[in-house]
């Protein structure tokens, strides 16, 4: 199903658009971005794995690959399927491994602009794990946070920078690094990685949309100076109001900000979708939650003259 509605906008970059499945559980709808989907199935064969998270069901085996399979409505603290054998699986791909997500119900695809998704205020978020709000008539699709709920899961298929041994060898205070980000929980992490190789002049920003504003107004100040102001960017893919690729699309084709190195550090670079990277002009693509990597290429763009 995803592979054919979406044919149009996966073929294209730097549009400011993403389709999202929309899935059901109980009463609520939620969506997923349709570039971590792999495959919709119905259920099959769940090998229980002892002394896993109890929304792990166990292990499923599908087309040469063997991956968890979490009970997206148990996490949530939903109340269980009354008919079990009706409901979906999607299969998804993201920071580099697949796993599985048994839900109720699959609706269909919707193609949005990111400029349409709302992050949720401080009083609705708390310690949710949505981190969209998507306005379709009178019904609400809460974007979910995946990342989030595997980390939480399982910590160890989250980040793990506390891993990384990476003595400073180089003061590179003078360069200032701009981030966007819209996961508090990321944008902690990556300010430790890069104050531990010795950056520590950076500016965040919580979507593409922002630091755009940022980075425009001071091209329009200092024109080709610029590059004496800002000499990085690190950007996600997946941010409400602007996403990574358009951003990078509008930092490559503007007069003074296209010398601008832009790397793309998000959990949907893979394979199939690093084209998609380098058609709006990134400099260098790395996929969550490789840590050490992102610290290397920014180690490397820095020695560069």
């Amino acid at each position: 199903m995803a592979a054919e509605e979406s044919k149009g906008i996966l073929l294209e970059s730097g549009t400011n658009e993403m389709e999202i499945i929309e899935f059901g559980i109980g009463e609520s709808a939620f969506g997923i971005n349709v570039m971590k989907v792999r495959e919709i199935i119905n259920p099959i064969k769940v090998v229980q794995l002892p002394g896993t998270h109890p929304c792990v069901e166990g292990l499923i085996y599908l087309r040469g690959n063997v991956m968890p399979q979490i009970n997206l409505g148990q996490y949530l603290d939903y109340e269980p399927s009354a008919n079990p054998q009706h409901d979906r699986v999607i299969v998804a791909e993201f920071n580099q491994m697949k796993i599985a997500f048994r839900v109720q119900t699959v609706a269909r695809i919707h193609r949005i602009s990111w400029e349409q998704i709302e992050k949720p205020s401080d009083l609705q978020s708390g310690e949710t794990v949505a981190v969209g709000i998507i306005k379709m008539g009178e019904r609400i699709i809460l974007l979910l946070d995946f990342e989030k709920i595997v980390m939480e899961i399982n910590p160890d298929l989250g980040v793990a920078t506390n891993k990384m041994n990476m003595p400073i060898t180089t003061d590179h205070s003078k360069q200032h690094i701009v981030i966007a980000e819209d996961s508090a929980t990321l944008r902690h992490f990556i300010e430790g990685v890069l104050n531990g190789i010795g950056f520590t002049n950076l500016s965040f920003f919580e979507n593409g949309a922002l630091a755009w504003n940022y980075l425009e107004d001071l091209a329009e100040k200092r024109e080709d100076k610029f590059v004496e102001d800002i000499h990085l960017l690190i950007t996600d893919i997946e941010m409400p109001q602007m996403d990574g690729h358009h951003l990078t699309r509008r930092i490559k084709e503007h007069k003074f900000l296209k010398k601008l190195p832009v790397v793309i550090f998000s959990s949907l670079i893979n394979e199939d979708l690093f084209h998609k990277g380098e058609a709006v002009g990134a400099d260098v693509q790395i996929s969550k939650p490789d840590f050490p990597g992102l610290a290397h290429s920014l180690i490397d763009l820095a020695l560069k003259p």
